[in-house]
């Protein structure tokens, strides 16, 4: 009698780990599967990203036929005692700078205050060039 009860547990117990091994499988590929799910779609988002910018590099980068156009001028203006380069609206900023509008001679100040006309990159890239520290 003790020998078939010995039987009995011997199997309900590798019954019980077969059970739990294969309720741990299940659980680890699902889980794997999810992580799979979420860097195929972390890298589809990023291909899209990619797409966006290209198209919009491609769209920025439209060829003119004929003529080249003028590049845009630039206006130098003084905001919070720096001094800002903005495009020919005078209302898009170009690029910031590190110059001191207090540290400029003072014709250069009074034409910086009423927005120093600036034809092209060439002539800003050497101003800032010579007023810069």
């Amino acid at each position: 009698m003790k020998n078939k009860y010995g039987i009995g547990f011997f199997a309900f117990t590798i019954i019980a780990v077969l059970v739990i091994t294969c309720a741990y499988q299940f659980s680890y590929y699902r889980a794997k599967d999810k992580a799979l799910e979420v860097r195929l779609k972390e890298q589809e988002e990023e291909k899209r990203a990619e797409e966006r910018l290209t198209e919009k590099k491609k769209e920025e980068a439209v060829a003119a036929e004929g003529e080249a156009l003028k590049e845009d001028c630039y206006y130098l203006m003084e905001v919070n005692g720096y001094i800002v380069v903005y495009l020919s609206d005078k209302k898009t900023p170009y690029e910031y700078t590190d110059i001191l509008y207090d540290e400029l001679p003072d014709g250069i100040r009074e034409e910086i205050r009423n927005g120093k006309y600036i034809e092209d990159t060439e002539t800003l890239y050497g101003f800032l060039e010579n007023y810069s520290s």
